[in-house]
């Protein structure tokens, strides 16, 4: 994991300072978002997928950077006070507050035009393989993903008593899950004519991570604290959000990401060894402290 997470952000670094810095507060705030220690787990997907399928490092840099740029994006703007009106972000002022609100929209804009300039870049990539990843990544990032998941949440806000499970699960779905089904794709397309087969048993791999990963958060937003959560600790409580210990309690909400880690370890049974660095970031999702 220290190995992706130093790969990435080296060519992280690479790719902002080459960056023409013509306006160089916006150039700081897009450097400031990116580097406040991310865990990186969207790039060490696309990572370890590519190795399950034995594909080269050096062919998954760039579209681990570019799904690091989209959900560095989102953060940027999640936290703004237009929406979650967060002040710390992984034990750092939020953006807005370290620049102002104006620098972090324009930093979120552009970091998320960069990520898709960053796969057009990847000269390994055939024409096919190129457009697959940028349609993914786009319908991941819009309407019909994180966006939609972002605008069904907010509305959610101080409904928590009257939302069902399946609701609260259209949300994560959209909101995290999809940018964790698409960084393992992108790790997939990576390998030129991977098999439907394939690409059927990976999302449906990402698809339980990613709901594990949002039951997580929620356990860790009750039991964990702000220092070690990096931002504030009981936000979703405060805002009246609906989350799965709220509705299946405490022991119910670590049961269903137990079986959500079970469900993507099933959806691995087809690979070998070379998967098994998948099956254990399934774990982490669910062990994690922070």
């Amino acid at each position: 994991m220290a190995y992706y997470r130093q790969r990435v952000d080296n060519s992280l670094e690479d790719i902002i300072k080459q960056l023409p810095d013509i306006a160089g507060q916006l150039h700081r705030a897009m450097h400031y978002s990116v580097f406040n220690g991310g865990k990186r787990v969207r790039p060490l997907l696309v990572y370890l997928t590519g190795q399950a399928l034995n594909v080269t490092d050096r062919v998954q840099d760039l579209p681990a950077c570019a799904v690091e740029f989209i959900h560095c994006y989102s953060l940027v703007h999640d936290d703004m006070p237009a929406m979650d009106d967060d002040d710390l972000r992984r034990g750092k002022p939020t953006c807005h507050k370290q620049f102002s609100e104006a620098t972090a929209l324009l930093a979120g804009d552009a970091l998320q035009t960069l990520a898709f300039e960053t796969l057009t870049r990847n000269q390994q990539l055939n024409d096919s393989q190129a457009l697959a990843m940028v349609r993914v990544l786009a319908q991941a990032s819009g309407g019909a993903g994180m966006a939609g998941g972002q605008a069904i949440d907010l509305a959610a806000t101080g409904q928590a008593q009257t939302m069902s499970l399946d609701e609260l699960k259209t949300i994560h779905a959209h909101k995290t899950g999809a940018l964790i089904r698409a960084s393992v794709q992108l790790g997939a397309f990576c390998l030129p004519d991977v098999s439907n087969n394939t690409l059927a048993a990976l999302d449906q791999y990402a698809a339980n991570i990613g709901l594990s990963f949002q039951i997580k958060d929620d356990i860790l937003d009750i039991e964990s604290d702000t220092q070690t959560l990096g931002k504030q600790q009981g936000a979703d409580i405060n805002l009246n959000k609906a989350t799965y210990p709220a509705l299946l309690g405490l022991e119910g909400a670590r049961r269903m990401a137990l079986q959500c880690h079970e469900a993507a370890l099933d959806s691995l049974s087809s690979f070998d060894k070379k998967a098994e660095p998948l099956r254990w970031l399934s774990e982490y999702i669910i062990t994690r402290d922070y």
